[in-house]
């Protein structure tokens, strides 16, 4: 009777120990809305994700989105920010880590023309056939605030 009993604690402690995750979500593409503008998220390469620091995740259809949301709601207490990249759709890497261009040649879902790279390499490679400028996170964020 013992065994059992903590058996069936062990398994409700993983249950609750994996419930309280504060890593990303899969973005269910064509399901899932953005916080910010509602939209349906459908393109797989300008997703963003906010997470708090209690490990509450906010999906976005773009970084814009991500940003104009973050500038409503400043007492926001944030765990980790990540966009989707170019380079490999649906996947995330935090945005401190990403090259961001914007492009008129390479729309985003909002508008901006924003879109993350996951190496500067490859950004100025697309920035070299499309055109555009190239930013870092603080850059983009200043760049977009104005």
């Amino acid at each position: 009777m013992k065994t059992r009993y903590t058996l069936t604690l062990m398994i409700f402690m993983l249950f609750m120990l994996s419930a309280c995750s504060k890593g990303p979500q899969a973005i269910d593409y064509g399901n899932d809305g953005c916080h910010f503008c509602k939209m349906t998220v459908v393109d797989k390469i300008h997703g963003a994700e906010l997470i708090t620091d209690k490990g509450k995740v906010f999906k976005f259809d773009a970084t814009e989105c991500m940003l104009n949301y973050m500038g409503e709601h400043t007492e926001l207490p944030i765990g980790s920010l990540l966009t989707n990249y170019y380079e490999e759709p649906t996947a995330f890497i935090p945005t401190q880590e990403a090259t961001f261009l914007i492009s008129e040649q390479l729309p985003s879902p909002m508008g901006a023309n924003l879109t993350a790279f996951k190496t500067k390499e490859s950004a100025e490679k697309v920035l070299s056939e499309k055109g555009g400028k190239l930013y870092t996170w603080e850059a983009l964020k200043i760049h977009l605030n104005q």
